[in-house]
Parts: structure tokens; sequence; C-alpha cells
């Protein structure tokens, strides 16, 4: 018997990003993931500011969506979102 293909969900994230933001964005995807049954979620970041609120935004909807089985990977990240993943040592958490 063969596995099920893995299911795969795209999301956006717009900015600006504050940390306020961060629990509401949280709960927001959790929920996305959780309907899904998804084990792939592409997220655009297109647009989003590249500073420390918006790594750490990113860093958490991995770790809650690794909770449920799933992996995150970025999309439309621009060069200075990723370097600044990369200076942060996310660069593997957090792939394109």
């Amino acid at each position: 018997m063969s596995s099920p293909a893995p299911r795969t969900i795209a999301f956006a994230i717009h900015g600006p990003i504050a940390h306020e933001d961060l629990p509401g964005l949280c709960d927001r995807v959790c929920l996305l993931l959780e309907r899904s049954g998804a084990s792939h979620a592409l997220c655009d970041v297109r647009g989003v500011e590249p500073n420390a609120a918006t790594a750490d935004a990113l860093a958490r909807l991995q770790l809650v969506a690794g909770r449920r089985g799933c992996q995150v990977r970025l999309r439309n990240a621009s060069g200075e979102l990723r370097e600044l993943l990369a200076f942060m040592g996310l660069r593997d958490v957090l792939p394109e």
C-alpha cells in the first residue's frame, strides 16, 4: 500500500509585521494548517520588511507548522530578508 501524496498549501504574509502581531498570525496559520492537513506550506513573503519581527514571525511559523507535521518553505523572499535569516542562523530553518 502506498502512502498518500503530500498535500501542499500556499499562503502569503503581508507586512509590516510587528511583535504584537505574532500571536494572531500564528493562530491564523495554525488554523489553516489544521484545516488543510498539509505536510508542506509555501509562504509568500514578497514585500515584507527584512527585520527582527519578520524573522521572529517566520521562525515561529516554522515551529508551529513543525508541531503539526508540516514544513514551511519561503517564496519570493528578498535578498535582504534571505541575508538577515542567514545572519540570524535561520537559513536552514526557513528554506526557499
